[in-house]
């Protein structure tokens, strides 16, 4: 690794994690991957990742003391616990999952790891609240080459918060110019936030987008891997200070 630090690679969309190789870091602001870390701040035992909805169900009604947190294309998962809305686990709580299994599906971040984990060699979950601690763990892999791969919407079109995530975190490992002025200028009057904003949908809060650019919340690092055959996401080192998960 040179003095400057890796090689940032950027990637985008389904195509883009598809083809991402080495460390990989799959991006998905909202709000896949601002929700995971919620599941373990509140004391859920076990994260797995399921890309088909219908096999989710099912790891529901096999797997005891489990929730499934999830969409279908935004809309909430028939006959799931709750939709993929950071506020709607932050109001459940600890009384809800602390000690449980959690089943997270979701139509581009959890797709997005799904796919990646063919190819790559670590995959770690990204977004705005984990992003320095992400960052750090970078730094640290001892690693030439990182892939930062921004799932956007519905992982077939470029999004601004999944980019704009993709840049801090390349700010913070090699010191790539940053504005979160601006970042939230470009986001907030975007379709991808107004969507939230407007109110129109009760399955997109509005105060969703609050919580998913917040940054740097946890202090941990989240990655995937297959094991038993299902995607379970495990804490990895931390190397920053923060809120204890």
């Amino acid at each position: 690794m040179s003095l400057r630090g890796p090689e940032i690679i950027r990637k985008s969309c389904l195509e883009g994690a598809r083809s991402a190789e080495g460390l990989v870091v799959i991006i998905d602001v909202f709000r896949a991957f601002t929700c995971t870390p919620l599941f373990f701040h509140f004391g859920a035992e076990r994260v797995i990742l399921e890309a088909d909805p219908d096999k989710a169900i099912t790891l529901k009604h096999d797997l005891p003391h489990s929730v499934l947190v999830g969409e279908v294309d935004e809309v909430p998962i028939k006959g799931g616990d709750m939709g993929n809305s950071p506020v709607e686990i932050i109001l459940k709580g600890s009384s809800f999952f602390k000690g449980k299994t959690v089943i997270h599906r979701t139509t581009a971040g959890v797709i997005g790891v799904t796919v990646a984990l063919g190819r790559a060699a670590q995959v770690i979950l990204g977004s705005f609240v984990m992003a320095q601690a992400i960052a750090e763990f970078i730094k640290r892999s001892n690693t030439d080459k990182v892939a930062l791969v921004a799932m956007g919407t519905r992982a077939k079109a470029p999004a601004p918060e999944d980019e704009a995530c993709a840049d801090y975190i390349e700010h913070l490992v090699n010191g790539k110019s940053y504005d979160h002025v601006e970042v939230l200028k470009q986001i907030l009057f975007q379709e991808t936030a107004q969507k939230f904003i407007m109110g129109k949908r009760p399955y997109l809060p509005r105060e969703d987008p609050v919580f998913c650019l917040q940054r740097d919340l946890f202090n941990y690092v989240l990655m995937a891997d297959r094991e038993d055959g299902l995607v379970q996401i495990r804490k990895a080192i931390s190397f920053i200070s923060g809120p204890k998960s």
